[in-house]
């Protein structure tokens, strides 16, 4: 067995890309050795800003001999036969095949022999098929060369169990030939580095290369050494997982330093310092102890400077410091005028080319949450229709122009400065959210109403002309707003009847809008959407899809929070011993029922004849299904669908003794009929809680 080690050396390759590109190279090269039978023992895939490497052990030298059968016609068969049996086969003559007696007379085999090539000799074709196939986000040509890639491609650095391979990727117009050789850090070792080996090729990366290969070393090194430098500052840094893991990809050998933000630029807004430090220039905010921001920031050099980084540091102030000039200056500029004032220019921006510009949306939106409003316990409607008339006016600021992430955030500080009610200014900062499954869910009344406002509008407005998510195209995000008005709702316990909040939504829209939209429809389909979207929402808490189905399958359910208090009671009844064998009576039931009303072409929907009843157990499923329907309507009426699911769970008795003891299809079709009526009952009594049959297992 020996060691595959392939290295990719190119211009820097994008940070958000790197995991990606090194799990893809990784797949593609080990199917291509299982598919050529080369079975591996192990492989793992590194990446730096400027190179993708993979390490394969284990990997046999030289591929197996095949042998394999394949049966032909029988002989004497026509020619034409024989010859297409030859051509599949690749084989020259019947010479090359056997004869062999069957069961059904003489058979001709053709046996093919393959012997196993070296594997030096097939890895060059693995590795250039490989190469080819990644996929890039972005890509581009370079030079005069035909192939694309994410940046030019400098070298290929690959070997087999210590020795050079020869081969070369084709570029179509040049080619990068496989050498023993990468390079090291830019600036600190940009030498040749031999190596044809991994033990080689990492050691001598890492000295005299200044290059640490392992994405999970360098995290660690800039982690630790942010602690480190921190604690000593007696600050904190504040938690950035997808900020370290970016610098982690654009840094081939880690150094933390510390550096000072100007006193005179903190009274801007933290959200603004963070943003512009966090965006341009992949720094890490520090905070005090109190939990405020500190006049410092933490960065991560790609460099071991001789002067133990203070011209690093220096020069990386120098350009923060324009950057927050340039803040500063968008923050006293967007203050001279009212979020009010800004509102008009809403009429210039296209929301959609079919819904109209950002300040009809508005209109819509306001109207919308001040209906909403009257369902949110404790949402001011005044407030609500300031809120989502101003929701937008940050949009035409200078500082989200500049920052567009800061949208909303903006606004709620503009708004404030404007003298606006807190819950206004909340309001604007909180519609945009949730954004996603861990963006926290607005809770202040008027926030909620605005945000289930500016979702539904949208929603509506797509589905009105529509523009509805396919296969995973979703353009316009509909599926987070969904999700995020699901959220609002649920986690908020809002009482709320979705299918009357989007008819409301619709009513905002013209009918040039709606092109003739029928308006029971959209609300209808959109639900649907949202049904789809709600199992999406609790899978991730176990709560399984079918029980989801199967209230959504009664048809108008659309208050949420009612409808999980009827999934929950559902779960916990199918689980049950009770719940279990009425669900396999009820399949029972419907089954019958299916085939006899398909053979007979009739419904047995009508109550049953209680004169009719011949036997007991007869009698007994009809008292109790009497019992059961009064006592779940009940139930429901009052929400209490946990006392329901009990009194279904009471048939199990009256439904196991009348299958045991009772012939539904009997010769009497008098008797028959009346029977097949009382199964019907059973659909029925149960249906008031759930579809049963839309419920899987």
């Amino acid at each position: 067995m020996a060691q595959l080690l392939l290295e990719l050396f190119s211009e820097e390759i994008p940070a958000r890309m790197q995991a990606r590109a090194a799990a893809d190279l990784k797949r593609l090269v080990t199917e291509g050795l299982t598919a050529t039978g080369l079975v591996f023992e192990s492989a793992e895939a590194y990446t730096t800003p400027r190179r993708l490497a993979l390490c394969v052990e284990g990997v046999p030298e030289r591929q197996p001999d095949i042998r394999e059968e394949r049966k032909g016609p029988k002989v004497g068969a026509p020619a034409q036969a024989i010859d297409g049996f030859l051509r599949g086969a690749g084989v020259e003559s019947l010479d090359r095949c056997e004869k062999r007696d069957t069961p059904k007379g003489a058979v001709w085999f053709a046996v093919i022999e393959r012997q196993g090539r070296d594997t030096r000799d097939v890895l060059p074709d693995i590795l250039t098929a490989a190469i080819r196939k990644l996929v890039w986000p972005k890509s581009m040509r370079w030079a005069a060369n035909g192939f694309r890639w994410v940046r030019p491609l400098h070298s290929i650095l690959a070997a087999f169990d210590g020795v050079k391979l020869v081969g070369q990727l084709d570029l179509g117009g040049g080619a990068v030939r496989f050498g023993n050789h990468t390079y090291g850090h830019r600036f600190l070792h940009p030498d040749y580095i031999a190596a044809t080996n991994f033990e080689e090729y990492a050691a001598g990366l890492r000295s005299p290369g200044h290059v640490i290969l392992d994405p999970a070393e360098r995290r660690k090194i800039i982690a630790d050494g942010l602690n480190k430098l921190v604690k000593k500052a007696k600050l904190t840094v504040r938690d950035d997982p997808a900020l370290l893991d970016e610098v982690t990809g654009l840094v081939e050998w880690p150094v933390v330093l510390l550096g000072g933000i100007d006193a005179e630029f903190m009274d801007l807004p933290p959200e603004v310092l963070t943003t512009s430090m966090r965006s341009h220039q992949k720094y890490f905010t520090l905070l005090k102890a109190d939990g405020s921001m500190a006049p410092r920031f933490a960065l991560v050099a790609n460099m071991a400077a001789k002067d133990g980084g203070k011209k690093i540091v220096a020069g990386n102030e120098r350009v923060l410091r324009a950057r927050l000039a340039d803040a500063r200056f968008f923050w006293d500029q967007d203050r001279k005028a009212t979020l009010a004032s800004r509102t008009t220019r809403l009429g210039d921006i296209t929301f959609h080319a079919k819904l109209g510009t950002l300040d009809q949306k508005a209109d819509r939106v306001q109207a919308l949450a001040v209906e909403i409003a009257k369902h949110v316990p404790g949402a001011d409607r005044d407030r609500a229709r300031a809120a989502a008339r101003l929701a937008k006016a940050d949009l035409v600021a200078g500082m989200v122009g500049e920052f567009p992430e800061l949208q909303g955030v903006m606004g709620r500080y503009y708004a404030l400065a404007d003298g606006e009610h807190e819950d206004v200014a909340d309001a604007i900062r909180d519609h945009y959210a949730p954004q996603g499954p861990n963006d926290a869910c607005p809770s202040a009344p008027v926030s909620v109403a605005v945000a289930l406002a500016d979702k539904t509008d949208t929603l509506v407005g797509f589905w009105a002309i529509d523009e509805k998510p396919t296969g995973s195209k979703d353009p316009y995000a509909l599926r987070r707003a969904a999700l995020g008005v699901i959220r609002l709702i649920v986690e908020n316990g809002l009482r709320l009847k979705l299918l009357q909040v989007f008819g409301s939504g619709f009513g905002s829209f013209s009918a040039a809008v709606s092109g003739g939209a029928e308006k029971g429809a959209v609300c209808s389909d959109l639900l649907a959407f949202f049904a789809d979207r709600l199992k999406v929402h609790l899978r991730g808490e176990g709560v399984r899809h079918d029980l989801i189905a199967a209230v959504f399958g009664l048809g108008g359910e659309d208050d949420l929070v009612r409808l999980l208090a009827r999934v929950e009671a559902l779960q916990d009844f199918i689980a049950s011993d009770d719940g279990a064998n009425l669900l396999t009576a009820y399949r029972r039931a419907a089954n019958i029922l299916r085939i006899e009303e398909k053979k007979d072409g009739v419904s047995y929907d009508e109550a049953p004849d209680v004169a009719g009843y011949v036997q007991d157990e007869e009698a007994a499923l009809g008292r109790a299904l009497d019992g059961a329907s009064k006592a779940v309507e009940a139930a429901v009426a009052e929400e209490k669908f946990t006392g329901a699911m009990a009194a279904l769970a009471a048939l199990r008795g009256p439904v196991d003794a009348f299958f045991d003891a009772v012939t539904v299809n009997t010769d009497e079709s008098a008797l028959r009929a009346n029977r097949l009526r009382l199964l019907s009952r059973i659909r029925a009594t149960m249906g008031l809680l759930a579809d049963f049959s839309q419920i899987e297992g």
